[in-house]
């Protein structure tokens, strides 16, 4: 016994001077590189965490969900006080629940639903790659059984399943959408979200639970530290979750435990000299400036959320024949943090208004803009579209004297049409005049952006035959 705590003693200490060389060895110029690449590299799963601990760990966050592998459902929709998730979707009711599928699979049973009204389940992993889907426009409006493990799983597939999911985090979120044809649809859409089920596997074969054995560690989220090196703190939390990497990154996390990211001590800023931090700290502000680059460079993409959403496999092929990238991890951090869990393209695409047709940042203090739909020119789509305001500065809706953040195509009967058959929206932060309310957009005073959402898009809208308007900036 006294040998073997010898041994463990020895190789704790071999394992600390080795962290410590590296540290010695590591230059300002090397320090940065990594923070950048650590910073793109973990923003989504930064963010992702985020939202998991205001769902799951902090009861008083005000986004408190309940337990793991327990469906959550509001039969509500979100208001600029729901502030847990940036450019959130206010016209379909949500359900938001985690999994945890580490000791063994989860089983998740929908209804029949009207195949009239869009419904989905989106699954997301750690790294917020969209890597499955259940709903409407994929698997049908059938009643279904879906069993959903890890890729590890070699359990035996009980009868009653229609499908077997696989994906590669233990832990994932889950989102279910479900849309609401109006505001009298507000109880279909609860009794329909009653009847969508979940249970572990045990449970579903009337077993004893499996329970979790696991003890993970959750650090205290503190909000500003997704801009900061703080943010590897969370990473560090995240990996560990994530317990085994993927093949094709295991090279660059080695790289990253040189600042002591994935290593059993964890990043400690206050381990490196003052000139090692300052390079650290210097390095995050690269990354985010990288992101802000490209955002920049692309802007102007109406299609431009379709290429930054999606499985692992679609970002990676996407960041190379779409914008010549090696690695996927900078469409992939621009993506979470312009409006984490968007939709895949399969499933919704999101043109998003950043900036005017002249290229100009929008901001409704002191300007007003409209947006023409020429005549039997609305968007196309199988399902449905919005388009929805958002505050530039905290990425929420907007709070306004009509409680609207949005217009869509429920409500196209109710807009005013131009002479020629074209629909104008205004977009503000002064009404318009009571005749024009119904066309009316409500903006900040200050920046703003808004989001065009379209889903179950038709083909025409996925090759770019149909284009979307040009936010025009109105002369005074």
């Amino acid at each position: 016994m006294k040998t073997l705590e010898k041994m463990m003693t020895l190789a704790i200490l071999i394992m600390m001077m080795g962290c410590q060389q590296a540290k010695k060895e590591l230059s300002q110029e090397e320090a940065r590189e990594i923070a950048k690449e650590a910073y793109i590299y973990g923003l989504p799963l930064v963010l992702n965490y985020k939202t998991f601990y205001a769902n799951t760990i902090n009861k008083n966050s005000g986004d408190y969900k309940g337990e793991i592998n327990k469906i959550s459902c509001e039969a509500r929709l979100y208001t600029p006080e729901d502030k847990a998730i940036v450019t959130v979707n206010s016209d379909t009711p949500y359900c938001m629940y985690w999994n945890d599928v580490r000791a063994e699979p989860v089983v998740v049973t929908v209804p029949e639903v009207d195949p009239n009204r869009y419904y989905s389940f989106q699954f997301i992993d750690l790294y917020t790659h969209n890597f499955a889907y259940v709903g409407s426009l994929t698997t049908g409006s059938k009643e279904g059984t879906f069993l959903i493990a890890l890729d590890s799983w070699k359990g035996e597939i009980p009868e009653g399943i229609t499908e077997v999911i696989r994906t590669e985090t233990g832990i994932f979120f889950t989102i279910i959408r479900t849309q609401l044809m109006n505001s009298n649809d507000l109880e279909n859409v609860k009794s329909i979200q009653n009847d969508y089920s979940l249970e572990t596997l045990s449970a579903y074969l009337g077993e004893e639970s499996k329970g979790n054995s696991t003890s993970d560690v959750y650090p205290q989220w503190v909000e500003g530290s997704q801009f900061t090196e703080a943010s590897f703190v969370y990473l560090d939390a995240v990996l560990n979750l994530i317990q085994t990497p993927n093949a094709t990154e295991m090279e660059l996390l080695e790289r990253f435990k040189k600042l002591g990211i994935g290593t059993t001590e964890g990043f400690d800023l206050t381990g490196f000299s003052p000139e090692i931090q300052e390079a650290i700290k210097q390095g995050v502000k690269d990354g985010f400036s990288s992101m802000e680059a490209f955002i920049a460079e692309t802007n102007k993409d109406p299609l431009g959320s379709a290429k930054i959403f999606g499985t692992r496999t679609f970002l990676e092929q996407s960041a190379k024949n779409n914008y010549q990238h090696g690695t996927p991890f900078l469409i992939r951090a621009v993506a979470a943090n312009l409006g984490i869990y968007g939709n895949s393209a399969s499933e919704a695409i999101y043109p998003m208004f950043l900036v005017d047709a002249d290229g100009n940042p929008m901001d409704a203090l002191q300007n007003k803009y409209t947006l023409t739909f020429d005549a039997n020119e609305l968007p196309p789509v199988n399902a449905f579209w919005s388009l929805t305001m958002y505050d530039g500065k905290s990425q929420l809706l907007v709070e306004n004297a009509l409680d609207k953040y949005l217009v869509n195509s429920s409500m196209v009967d109710n807009f005013v049409k131009n002479d020629d058959g074209s629909l104008t929206l205004y977009i503000q932060s002064e009404s318009p005049g009571k005749d024009l309310e119904s066309n009316w957009v409500p903006a900040p005073n200050g920046p703003f952006y808004t989001v065009l959402r379209l889903y179950g898009p038709k083909n025409e809208v996925l090759s770019g035959e149909w284009k979307t308007p040009k936010m025009l900036k109105q002369i005074n």
